[in-house]
């Protein structure tokens, strides 16, 4: 299967998914709203594209696809909290031993590696490398769980800066994302391919690579209790939690409007300082 036939076969199928609920809900009395209907839902191939544009490759596509759903089978496996830190050693062990998942291949190892480690200026990023590895691995001494978050976050300023964050703003602010490993990042910035039908350009606008994360070292997303999905959208700075964000001095906006970085403006991502 190439490319183009993998992904319009996707659209037709998330299509499909979106009229069966329209009939489910014909005999029903209701409102539209973003809840029933998220303003991305036919939203897939709708992104524009340029000439410069990157892609997975033909060839790479049977990986993507098994890479992708044996990383949310891992995920399933050793739980959501735990998936967010596990090393790629680890993600190997419980692949090869799990019965329902099943070993990665070396061609899928070689994808994952070739995702890690090549140059992403390629694809618009400038960001700083921060793994060197895809083999680094976070110790479990230097993490703390974040209760009814099912987050991490580094023990010593990252963990303070929360709490005092809570104090300043109220208990209306919450932790959405913490620390990541760089498995966690490669699905998410993975999930993000496949949501831009391959567009790796237009992915990694909004999802540093997995060699690139800024959360594997201490930086955390926050956002409102209730928010929901536009906790990650410019919404955010809409809200008065955002706004009290920007009058605390212990902290800062690692993607700013035009960021030198190549990333979309991300108002909920807290740069510790």
């Amino acid at each position: 299967m190439n490319r183009r036939d993998f992904f319009n076969s996707c659209k037709l199928a998330a299509l499909s998914t979106f009229t069966s609920s329209l009939l489910l809900k014909a005999d029903e009395e209701f409102e539209t709203n973003e809840e029933i209907y998220p303003a991305d839902s036919l939203a897939i191939g709708s992104t524009p594209i340029k000439k410069s544009d990157i892609f997975i490759e033909d060839n790479d596509i049977n990986e993507f696809i098994a890479v992708r759903k044996k990383l949310r089978l891992v995920q399933r496996h050793i739980g959501y909290g735990n998936f967010n830190v596990v090393s790629f050693d680890n993600l190997i062990k419980y692949a090869k031993y799990a019965k329902n998942i099943g070993e990665f291949t070396n061609k899928e190892l070689s994808f994952l590696e070739k995702i890690f480690y090549i140059n992403p200026t390629q694809y618009g990023f400038y960001g700083k490398k921060i793994s060197s590895s895809i083999t680094e691995k976070i110790s479990e001494k230097d993490i703390v769980k974040i209760p009814r978050t099912g987050h991490y976050l580094f023990r010593g300023k990252p963990e303070q800066t929360y709490y005092e964050m809570k104090k300043d703003i109220g208990d209306t602010i919450i932790l959405t994302s913490g620390v990541r490993s760089i498995v966690k990042q490669m699905n998410l910035y993975l999930d993000k391919i496949y949501s831009t039908d391959g567009n790796i350009t237009e992915a990694s606008k909004s999802l540093a690579p997995p060699a690139f994360t800024y959360h594997s070292i201490g930086d955390f997303d926050v956002g409102k209790i209730g928010l929901g999905y536009d906790n990650f959208t410019s919404r955010f700075a809409l809200t008065d939690e955002f706004l009290k964000m920007k009058s605390l001095t212990y902290i800062e906006m690692r993607y700013t409007i035009n960021n030198k970085d190549g990333v979309r403006y991300e108002p909920w991502h807290i740069k510790v300082i």
